[in-house]
């Protein structure tokens, strides 16, 4: 399935391993998601207009989390 023509409005949790331009085009999808569903990036934030809520580093790897509003 093509992950732009997929929907997945009614998801609660995304996750994602996407390469930064890809995350960047997803952000309206993601912020059309309803209120309190988390997405979660694995390496990858979504450039300066979409900070992350939350940063960990596991073993040196970054996870980035936002909750949608």
């Amino acid at each position: 399935q093509d992950l732009f023509e997929t929907d997945f409005s009614d998801a609660t949790v995304v996750t994602l391993f996407l390469m930064p331009r890809l995350n960047q085009q997803l952000i309206p999808k993601l912020k059309a998601l309803r209120p309190g569903a988390r997405v979660v990036s694995h390496m990858w934030d979504m450039g300066p207009d979409w900070p992350p809520e939350q940063t960990q580093d596991v073993s040196g790897l970054m996870i980035y989390l936002w909750t949608i509003r």
